[in-house]
């Protein structure tokens, strides 16, 4: 794999060139409270930097799965308790583009596993 970048906003932007033909996928403006430094998909955020790390919404079991192989980080946004559909990944993983495609179809409901 060729090095895309090293930290979280290295990543969104490579994120974002790879996913620059698809239909809806657009930088975020920080409407939501996650600030700027986010990707949407049909106007719902699928990945974000935060504390400059990526961090990308899938499927709670995907989450869950990620999390227990050690390929994945619990994501809080500042609350008590980890966001059960976020999850933070690691700058080592080396599957974190394709992570991101599948966040990006997850949210676009563009998968045929929405997870649960």
């Amino acid at each position: 794999m060729t090095d895309l970048g090293t930290d979280g906003d290295d990543r969104l932007a490579a994120i974002a060139a790879a996913l620059s033909d698809e239909p809806g996928v657009t930088l975020g403006h920080g409407r939501r409270g996650f600030g700027s430094g986010t990707l949407m998909t049909d106007g719902r955020i699928f990945a974000l930097v935060s504390d400059g790390r990526l961090v990308l919404k899938l499927p709670a079991k995907r989450v869950s799965a990620l999390i227990a192989e050690a390929r994945g980080l619990p994501w809080s946004a500042g609350k008590p308790t980890p966001l059960r559909e976020w999850v933070a990944i690691p700058d080592e993983a080396p599957d974190w583009l394709d992570l991101a495609i599948e966040a990006a179809g997850f949210v676009g409901g563009r998968t045929g596993s929405a997870g649960g």
